[in-house]
């Protein structure tokens, strides 16, 4: 296959809380007099890991509004501090929306800029497909990397999330090229490679801490070795 266009999901992608998400989130606990390991909030995340299927199947979207992204959110924060034994505190669950939404907070992966200059150097066309609130363009311009992806498909923006393929066709036809001529990057199977399959891209499961092994997809560790997987598959 010879890709035209490689489309890339965001959060857990190309940008990530920093130093990560458990340490952040243990991080804010310890302020609060809450001392936490970052082990404990990986376990208590486990736990809400459903929440974003459930959303998905009900329609509920959470980013396209401030007042839908803090509801869904602080139902996740809710439930993940009872799981650290940590009772109904509204202020700390705002601190964690407020930390969370901050993009003094996030970084680009190690991985990102020398394969995103590769891709460009092979004269690729480079987007964004992201089910992310709209402060996605403010947090893509301050890690200066927002004009290296000319199309970018959020969802906070145009009311589409994944799974949904209809977010994935919009941003096909703004970057020009057909689903067979594209590649879709992204973490989640059911988010990002069941979707970008069934509108007929190749989708790429970028696999950094190794959760999904056996993944039936072209499946990578590190973006600098997508183009050659692409080129591979």
């Amino acid at each position: 296959m010879r890709a035209r266009a490689i489309l890339f999901d965001a959060g857990e992608t190309l940008v990530h809380p920093a130093p990560s998400f458990p340490e952040l989130f243990s991080s804010v606990l310890a302020s609060a007099g809450h001392r936490r390991e970052p082990a404990a909030v990986i376990e208590a995340s486990r736990s809400v890991f459903h929440r974003f299927s459930e959303a998905a199947r009900d329609r509920d979207l959470w980013t396209t509004t401030r007042e839908g992204s803090e509801r869904f959110w602080n139902g996740v924060y809710a439930t993940m501090l009872l799981e650290l034994g940590i009772g109904g505190d509204d202020a700390l669950r705002d601190t964690l929306y407020a930390t969370f939404t901050d993009p003094a907070n996030y970084a680009l992966f190690d991985d990102v800029l020398e394969a995103v200059s590769a891709l460009e150097a092979e004269g690729l066309a480079l987007g964004i497909v992201s089910n992310f609130e709209a402060w996605l363009e403010d947090l893509l311009g301050t890690l200066g990397v927002r004009d290296r992806f000319p199309v970018r498909v959020i969802s906070g923006l145009e009311g589409v999330e994944k799974p949904d393929v209809a977010i994935f066709t919009l941003a096909l036809d703004r970057i020009g090229a057909d689903a067979a001529d594209a590649v879709y990057v992204g973490d989640n199977p059911e988010f990002d490679v069941e979707p970008a399959r069934a509108v007929g891209m190749l989708p790429v499961l970028i696999d950094r801490r190794g959760r999904f092994p056996d993944a039936d997809c072209v499946r990578i560790t590190d973006l600098r070795h997508l183009a050659a997987a692409v080129a591979n598959a």
